[in-house]
């Protein structure tokens, strides 16, 4: 997966934004103001994603890819890195999973209008 792809796909998420609100190179996709992936654009060498705590440690110890967050809570986020072996059907899973466990979080009515067609 390329940045664009990872662009592409974040964007067509539902209600999902883009955003550098850190710096000038930290690009974060969020939904309703709440991050669920984010990437440094100069490098592109990993993706953070939000994860289940107990799912995160399984991804950990099966993938020498994913790491505990980077510069993120180390229990709530994975740091993937983009050249392995993830394939992009993978890397897309797991994405649409942060995205999942952000709306969850969300108050039920932010939820409701996420789920409207």
């Amino acid at each position: 997966m390329n940045i664009e792809e990872l662009r592409n796909y974040c964007l067509s998420l539902k209600g999902a934004e883009e955003k550098m609100p850190f710096d000038d190179k930290t690009l974060v996709f969020s939904v309703k103001g709440k991050m669920f992936c984010a990437t440094d654009i100069t490098t592109f060498e990993f993706i953070n994603m939000k994860c289940d705590p107990k799912i995160a440690i399984e991804l950990r110890e099966k993938y020498e890819e994913v790491a505990p967050g980077y510069y993120m809570n180390k229990n709530l986020w994975n740091s993937v890195k983009t050249q392995g072996k993830i394939s992009e059907k993978r890397m897309k899973e797991w994405i649409f999973d942060s995205y999942k466990l952000v709306v969850a979080g969300l108050p039920k009515r932010d939820q409701k209008e996420l789920k409207e067609d």
